[in-house]
């Protein structure tokens, strides 16, 4: 046993986790080793009581941790490094972006309104009228300071994989719409987008999207709900790249 500590409350006895996962821990245990040689208590007595680990803790280890300079960027990575095959930013040199492409979302060729598909994804909420905007990949932190300085574009349909929802939701009331690689209708970035009355497609497999492109939300598409989950029910909402006419010509 390590500094009163039993084997089950030590950090050392289990697989690394990420860099925040692992300092966060640490914190947490250094607070408690304190706590429980000051209460005079052992662990078992110690570890049921209310002023074992309280909320201004969790605030002073959110302090210690933001006051190093880190800014949450591992969990922006985290899509990237489980599905690189899916997540990958495309194009090379200085040619790059963040866009992304899944191996299973359905194509098509655009129809006479220029609309071609490009994915279709769980529907949140089901609106009247489908919705038309700009495709923005926010995958990064630079983009989400730049939003949160300047202003998010009008008009922008936030892009983002599985690990972003939490990179965006200071900014997730000025989206027109949102796409998410990731998740259900009630995973946490779904309950927001719910909340705000902002059409969203969860779990969505999108391709041939780049950034800065106009899309289409299927958001009168009938919202799937926890029941279609449950018993394997295939509903959704399609996605659209609307191709400029010189294109199509």
């Amino acid at each position: 046993m390590e500094a009163g500590l039993p084997m089950d409350a030590r950090i050392g006895d289990k697989p690394p986790a990420s860099p925040l996962v692992e300092a966060t821990l640490s914190l947490m245990h250094e607070t408690l080793r304190g706590r429980l040689a000051a209460s005079g208590q052992d662990w078992d007595t110690f570890r049921g009581s209310a002023e074992a680990f309280t909320a201004a803790d969790a605030a002073e280890i959110e302090r210690r941790v933001l006051s190093t300079g880190y800014r949450f960027d591992w969990s922006a990575g985290i899509s990237v490094a489980e599905a690189p095959e899916i997540y990958r930013p495309r194009g090379d040199g200085d040619r790059i972006d963040e866009s992304f492409a899944h191996p299973d979302a359905p194509q098509g060729e655009p129809d006479g309104e220029g609309r071609a598909l490009a994915g279709v994804g769980d529907n949140v909420v089901r609106h009247e009228a489908d919705r038309r905007g700009v495709a923005r990949f926010i995958r990064t932190n630079e983009r989400v300071l730049d939003y949160l300085t300047n202003g998010v574009p009008p008009g922008t349909v936030a892009v983002i994989d599985d690990s972003g929802g939490t990179l965006t939701a200071p900014i997730i009331e000025q989206f027109a719409g949102v796409i998410c690689a990731g998740g259900t209708v009630r995973s946490h970035l779904g309950i927001l987008t719910r909340e705000y009355n902002i059409p969203c497609l969860m779990n969505a497999k999108i391709a041939g999207i780049a950034d800065g492109d106009t899309v289409i939300i299927e958001a009168s598409a009938q919202a799937k709900t926890t029941e279609d989950y449950q018993q394997g029910v295939e509903r959704v909402g399609r996605v659209w790249r609307i191709v400029p006419e010189e294109a199509v010509a």
